[in-house]
């Protein structure tokens, strides 16, 4: 089951086919927030951000509760095949990492505060997996989305590294890219805000048990 095609990225010309056509088949209203889910047009004011940290549903539930956020959506990020259902991205040959879209407002919750609870939730050491989730699609990922929101993403991740060094914790792997790079497809219906509709729903929360330190 976690052969070499769920733990290694596929090439190009590996890559399966995908759909055609975007396709979004989702509800239009967020159901616990109730803002627009799909958020292509974002409203003056916020920004986005994508964050890959294992399993999106108990991801996104984490995110829905900052205050400042304005919508969450879970979807796939970082790949190569265009518009890929669940299954293909579960297969290992898309490429594509399962991924959370935030809109926040940065004058209630900063990026910083926002990449800060990412480290916390998630382990960024494990590589193509989280805990007992394994494959590509579990990858640890930073899409930035503005210049600002890069260097915050380096800077730290390095603060973070450096303490789980201190601690022999092992190295970082989360990728970090533009998100222009890396087309954002929204996941199914069914996917999205998913612990809201399944309260007893499965949550990985694998991680370091270490605090963002303080000073940063």
């Amino acid at each position: 089951m976690f052969g070499r095609t769920k733990s290694t990225l596929p090439t190009a010309d590996e890559a399966l086919r995908g759909r055609e056509a975007r396709w979004f088949g989702v509800s239009e209203r967020h159901v616990v927030l109730d803002a627009p889910v799909i958020t292509d047009d974002v409203p003056a004011g916020l920004e986005v951000a994508i964050f890959g940290l294992g399993c999106f549903w108990g991801a996104e539930e984490i995110y829905w509760q900052v205050p400042g956020v304005w919508s969450t959506s879970v979807g796939y990020a970082g790949g190569i095949t265009p518009n890929p259902s669940y299954e293909q991205v579960c297969s290992g040959r898309t490429g594509h990492t399962e991924a959370v879209r935030v809109v926040f407002d940065p004058t209630v919750v900063s990026f910083a505060d926002l990449v800060k609870r990412f480290f916390e939730i998630h382990d960024p050491t494990q590589g193509m997996r989280q805990g007992n989730d394994v494959g590509t699609q579990y990858r640890s990922a930073i899409y930035w989305t503005t210049p600002e929101q890069e260097q915050t993403a380096r800077d730290l991740t390095k603060v973070y590294g450096d303490e789980l060094s201190r601690r022999r914790l092992g190295d970082i792997t989360t990728e970090i890219r533009p998100a222009s790079e890396t087309p954002y497809f929204y996941a199914e219906d069914q996917h999205q805000q998913y612990l809201a509709k399944n309260p007893m729903g499965y949550r990985c929360h694998a991680n370091t048990g270490v605090r963002f330190p303080a000073t940063a």
